[in-house]
């Protein structure tokens, strides 16, 4: 693929895991100084790393949980929460995700991401 047809396809598959209002937000605040970044995570978070076939959607939402909330990046970790749902996961399963990451990161970075995780879940419920 040249970067455009990656780019598209990205923005096709980022479209699907994350809802189109979220990707409508994040386009929308795009200037100048983001569009580069923008463009960046398109082609290439999206639309090299999440068309991939190697693993399905919801292997890979389970895997970037996971990272996640090791890392503390709690604002991503809440739109993935959200993503693992659209790619099937159940609101148990996550918590699985989480409790593994309290065996091999931590028992802080698990309790600080199932906080989150609740807060998004329980906003997802509404």
């Amino acid at each position: 693929m040249n970067d455009r047809e990656r780019h598209e396809a990205g923005m096709t598959v980022r479209r699907q895991v994350l809802g189109d209002a979220h990707v409508d937000r994040a386009i929308a605040g795009t200037d100048e100084f983001t569009a580069d970044f923008q463009d960046f995570i398109t082609r290439y978070a999206w639309g090299e790393i999440w068309t991939r076939p190697g693993l399905d959607r919801r292997t890979r939402s389970c895997v970037t949980l996971a990272v996640l909330a090791t890392l503390h990046h709690d604002e991503e970790l809440a739109m993935h929460v959200r993503a693992a749902l659209r790619n099937g996961l159940t609101p148990q399963e996550v918590s699985e995700i989480l409790l593994q990451v309290g065996v091999y990161a931590g028992v802080p970075a698990a309790n600080r991401a199932f906080k989150v995780a609740r807060e998004t879940l329980r906003q997802e419920e509404q």
